[in-house]
């Protein structure tokens, strides 16, 4: 299995997938229901991160995009069903506000050990048509989980948080 991607898992079914070897350290969350699961976001591109996510659970599978910035929608040309929130649609699906030449300087600023199959010279900013428009306030129901689209633009104008009503996190303040 590819070693680019460091899997942890938070609970039964919720899984971070991190790219720690970049300097990036770039985050992916990989939400199961009963029914459906979701992948927020998809990380830099470099590496498969569906064989990750294949290995992880076999739900149907939605990439939900924070936002459309290259480190994070990178690995959504492995997904078929895309989630972006409409302001940033078309960034996705037009055209992506930065040049690809400086998104691959980014990409490479710091030596990193890439996986031995990456080209930077192939290396492509996804552009796609999404599958679904997020909205404020949207619910993505997974089965037996909801989680809730807030968008809280400042970082980017689509920018959104996705948020769990039912769990509940307590702090243990004995220690």
């Amino acid at each position: 299995m590819d070693n680019w991607f460091t899997i942890e898992q938070i609970d039964r079914d919720t899984f971070s997938i991190s790219e720690y070897k970049h300097w990036e350290e770039t985050h992916c969350y990989l939400l199961c229901g009963e029914k459906c699961a979701i992948l927020i976001d998809t990380g830099l591109g470099v590496s498969n991160i569906r064989k990750i996510v294949d290995s992880l659970t076999e739900l149907p599978v939605m990439a939900v995009t924070t936002h459309v910035h290259w480190d994070h929608i990178g690995g959504h040309k492995y997904f078929d069903n895309i989630a972006v929130h409409e302001e940033e649609k078309d960034w996705l699906s037009v055209r992506f506000p930065i040049p690809l030449q400086v998104v691959k300087n980014n990409l490479t600023r710091l030596p990193c050990d890439f996986p031995k199959d990456f080209d930077i010279n192939a290396y492509q900013i996804f552009q796609g048509m999404p599958q679904r428009i997020l909205h404020d306030g949207d619910f993505l129901n997974l089965g037996e989980r909801e989680i809730q689209v807030i968008h809280t633009p400042g970082h980017s104008p689509g920018h959104c948080c996705f948020y769990e009503p039912k769990v509940q996190f307590t702090r243990d303040y004995t220690r």
